[in-house]
């Protein structure tokens, strides 16, 4: 049996200066002797947050839409990363034909689409 689950967690940028501000200290932590000058765009950014912290904004409470999470609209403006968490789906699906680890380099053109049937 394979179980798979597929988690979206979503941020909105609120202050993209402060995002990138952000992104390039992490990036001076993981590599203190690189030029910070490689952070140019949003993937970028994203990328060594993700690299540095884990989950974008993943000090913020869970917010689980539908369970008590974030109110629509409702936008955190004071985050010293620029970033307002904007909450997070969880879905579990078992019996997917194949691990991700089974299609090697390969993998399928969409990675995150379910299974037929």
């Amino acid at each position: 049996m394979i179980i798979s689950v597929r988690t979206r967690r979503d941020v909105v940028v609120v202050d993209p200066a402060r995002f990138l501000a952000a992104a390039r200290a992490a990036y001076r932590d993981l590599h203190p002797d690189a030029d910070e000058a490689e952070i140019t765009d949003v993937y970028d950014a994203v990328g060594v947050l993700l690299d540095r912290f884990g989950p974008l904004a993943s000090d913020a409470p869970d917010q689980l839409v539908g369970y008590g999470g974030p109110l629509p609209g409702h936008r955190v403006l004071d985050r010293p990363d620029g970033l307002s968490p904007a909450g997070e789906l969880q879905q579990i699906v078992v019996d997917d034909p194949m691990a991700l680890q089974d299609y090697g380099c390969f993998l399928p053109e969409d990675p995150f689409a379910l299974p037929p049937g």
